[in-house]
């Protein structure tokens, strides 16, 4: 299978930044889509950003402007660049990762084990 190692998370002042990680390993064949999602506290999952194999991004309206998913495919990795932080930006992130592993091109979908970011007003 695909493991995922996050990374980069902890805590900002208001408008501080901090840079997230995700890292994927294993027999990795290809990787379509990344996505970064955020849970805080008492509330949904949302998506926050999402970069595809073309190198096509979309935002959440609320990050728009302040984030930036990038990708570097040799590493497996996936990046999230948060600028201009909020404290609504309080939240546990999780980077999602989809593509196909093993000599068998097997479709996979794996989630990190979440980073926490807290924004300190």
């Amino acid at each position: 299978q695909v493991q995922l190692v996050e990374s980069g998370g902890g805590l900002v002042h208001t408008g501080g930044s901090l840079r997230l990680s995700c890292a994927a390993s294993g027999s990795i064949f290809s990787i379509n889509s990344m996505y970064w999602y955020r849970q805080a506290p008492g509330k949904q999952r949302e998506l926050v950003a999402v970069i595809i194999s073309g190198g096509s991004t979309n935002y959440a309206d609320s990050v728009k402007g302040r984030f930036t998913i990038s990708r570097d495919n040799a590493q497996n990795t996936v990046y999230l660049q948060m600028n201009s932080l909020k404290p609504e930006d309080t939240a546990l992130y999780y980077c999602n990762l989809n593509g196909y592993y093993g000599s068998s091109y097997s479709s996979f979908s794996s989630w990190g084990q979440g980073t926490q970011v807290t924004v300190s007003s």
